[in-house]
């Protein structure tokens, strides 16, 4: 079992920056696919960024690239996603996502995964 904790959102104007974190507790993330992904009212939850398990190569949703950054520090079991440069449309809550077993072809398939934090509102005002 991985439980997950993300902290770091907030209400924010178009081009600040927020760092949202996603600590993972009950197993080390060193080998885990984590991921970010976001939902907003009335909308699927969608792939943002991800890191797969087996190396530090990074993905990103095409809208968010250049902007946002997914890292890891596996010392510290946790997660990061820096947002740089927000605008509204980044407005959604934002979900913190694991699978020790996932697939590269799975990669953005939020359902995929088995394990998910609580989630954290990111509100971006114009």
């Amino acid at each position: 079992q991985v439980q997950l904790a993300e902290t770091g959102g907030g209400l924010v104007q178009a081009g600040d920056s927020l760092r949202l974190s996603c600590v993972a507790s009950g197993r080390t993330i060193s080998r885990t696919t984590m991921a970010w992904f976001r939902q907003a009212p009335g909308r699927e939850r969608e792939f943002v960024a991800g890191l797969f398990r087996t190396g530090y190569n990074a993905n990103y949703q095409d809208s968010v690239k250049g902007r946002f950054t997914i890292s890891r520090d596996n010392a510290k079991n946790t997660v990061y996603l820096q947002m740089n440069n927000l605008k509204p449309e980044d407005t959604a809550v934002y979900y913190c996502a694991a699978d020790q077993n996932l697939i590269y072809s799975d990669f953005g398939r939020h359902t995929a995964y088995d394990y998910w934090g609580q989630g954290t509102q990111v509100t971006v005002s114009s």
